[in-house]
């Protein structure tokens, strides 16, 4: 069965188009079949960009290196780099078609001054961040998300943040003891419809 984090999927691509505003900017994003929330972006995502922005924003955040793990067809990078024009921005997704998408939905939004990684998690990432952004992949398994999270505690920056967004029912508990475990701390931002937004700093 083909699922979103599959490094080459071989789904039908279905083309498609999402339109949303996001913190007063509105974007449009190509989308296709085989990679996640194909047919609009999913409200864990916006909650995640949206409390994300306004923590950030209040915190006056002025971090050099942004990475978007596994950044799907790009919408949190892309929102982020647009409200943070100067920060470096790394997008990296083991799925090669979403990677594609993201990469063109970069130039479609007019943002520049992003590298694009296929990457299996921080396999083929280098350097270390001011920022990670991520909606893990929940159907990859348990040993796959907080790999995610682990590899962030490594590859932030003294100070640097972490922010993710996972369903109450999908192990949001968990998650949350996992990464207070991890770094000495882990605040809910936001929580919504059964979401978390939760953000940790190293």
């Amino acid at each position: 069965m083909p699922h979103y984090f599959d490094s080459q999927p071989t789904s039908a691509e279905n083309p498609g188009t999402a339109s949303v505003c996001i913190a007063g900017n509105d974007f449009i994003f190509d989308t296709a079949g085989g990679v996640f929330s194909s047919r609009r972006v999913d409200y864990g995502t916006l909650l995640l960009i949206e409390s994300a922005i306004s923590d950030l924003r209040a915190a006056g955040f002025l971090g050099e290196r942004m990475l978007d793990l596994g950044c799907g067809y790009g919408p949190v990078g892309i929102a982020l780099k647009r409200v943070f024009p100067d920060v470096e921005a790394v997008f990296t997704d083991i799925n090669a078609r979403a990677l594609q998408l993201a990469e063109s939905n970069a130039k479609k939004n007019r943002i520049s001054g992003a590298t694009f990684i296929q990457s299996d998690g921080y396999h083929s990432i280098q350097g270390m961040f001011d920022l990670i952004m991520t909606n893990p992949p929940i159907r990859a398994g348990k040993a796959v998300v907080q790999s995610f999270f682990a590899g962030a505690y490594e590859r932030l920056n003294p100070a640097g943040m972490l922010y993710t967004v996972i369903q109450k029912k999908q192990g949001a508990p968990s998650a949350s003891a996992y990464l207070e475990k991890k770094f000495g701390n882990c605040l809910i931002v936001e929580k919504s419809a059964g979401y978390r937004v939760l953000k940790c700093i190293r």
